[in-house]
């Protein structure tokens, strides 16, 4: 497994990150064995970096992940990186209720994370959305407390915009960002990416395949359930999804003609476009993260580049990433 740097301050993580979220939220049912037993082959490629957050399903992801840890081999559990974002708040009902950023929530949130996961530490840890009420060197610093008391080893941000960067990281070392970045979501390119480049900060891309939209795997007839993200999401939605799946269907015959899969090309696309980024792929089963890790193989050159540019151009998705309300709380797209 190929790795590649969180960062100028972070670790070195493999090139490919595997996010937990899906195996307990948001996108429907899933199998709790398969889930730990996909953690379990994810280690043993040489997947280094797993991602969670304390708030997916109340707990549960995180717990799921503590599990899957601990009843892998010693050798592949001490490779694992824990990368947790926090701060998102909820009432019993999984209804989203704020962000809570002061310190002293930080140090709370973080208490949970460590009992949950069964670990002594956490490799990075990030507030999931920037609290708008809580200026963001407050946050950052409780972070730095808690990285100088041994608990955290590094500072990450989420879905944060280029002058909310630049705040951080004159509080802190900052390792990476995490933010959503795909063929059909390229907003960081503008200012985010140069920033974060300028200040050497890494990426954490997450939603490589827009929530398996642009995965080749979706059907035009697909239903959704109602506690599915994707059934509330502007892109799944009449004519929005039917036009970005005709970029889907430009995009497979670049696949094809290169003998993978839409999957591949797509997460092989994000891996391109610098060492300083590492895709997250949101595999839930081994099925799916066997056909994911294909695109390590993968060597794009720039005939492939500018093929897939043209079947899917920068600006061509219909609908935004997220609900209205939810794009509100992005501070990355102010």
């Amino acid at each position: 497994m190929d790795t590649r740097p969180l960062g100028t301050t972070g670790p070195q993580v493999s090139a490919l990150g595997l996010g937990c979220m899906g195996m307990s939220a948001l996108y429907g049912d899933a199998d709790r064995a398969e889930s730990v037993a996909t953690v379990h082959a994810a280690l043993d490629a040489g997947v280094t970096l797993l991602d969670t957050g304390d708030f997916y399903a109340m707990g549960h992801n995180e717990m799921l992940v503590g599990e899957a840890l601990r009843t892998a081999p010693a050798a592949l559990r001490e490779q694992a990186l824990l990368s947790v974002k926090f701060g998102a708040l909820r009432d019993p009902a999984g209804n989203w209720i704020g962000y809570d950023g002061r310190p002293a929530a930080v140090r709370n949130f973080a208490a949970y994370s460590l009992q949950r996961l069964g670990v002594d530490h956490i490799d990075v840890y990030r507030i999931a959305r920037v609290d708008p009420g809580v200026p963001i060197e407050e946050t950052v610093g409780a972070i730095a407390d808690l990285v100088q008391q041994g608990y955290v080893r590094h500072i990450g941000l989420s879905e944060v915009g280029a002058d909310t960067v630049r705040r951080a990281a004159a509080t802190a070392p900052i390792a990476d960002l995490q933010i959503e970045y795909s063929l059909v979501s390229r907003g960081i390119e503008d200012r985010i990416l140069p920033a974060t480049r300028e200040l050497g900060i890494g990426i954490t891309a997450y939603g490589v395949l827009s929530r398996g939209l642009i995965s080749g795997h979706f059907g035009r007839d697909r239903q959704l359930a109602a506690h599915d993200f994707r059934a509330h999401s502007p892109r799944f939605q009449g004519d929005n999804l039917q036009r970005n799946l005709d970029l889907v269907d430009a995009l497979r015959k670049v696949a094809e003609q290169k003998g993978v899969t839409v999957a591949q090309i797509a997460i092989a696309w994000v891996l391109s476009r610098g060492e300083d980024i590492v895709p997250l792929i949101g595999a839930r089963t081994r099925e799916r993260l066997g056909e994911a890790l294909g695109a390590l193989e993968i060597s794009l050159d720039e005939a492939d580049l500018a093929a897939i540019e043209e079947a899917v151009p920068a600006g061509a998705a219909a609908g935004d990433r997220y609900p209205q309300a939810q794009m509100a709380h992005l501070d990355s797209e102010r």
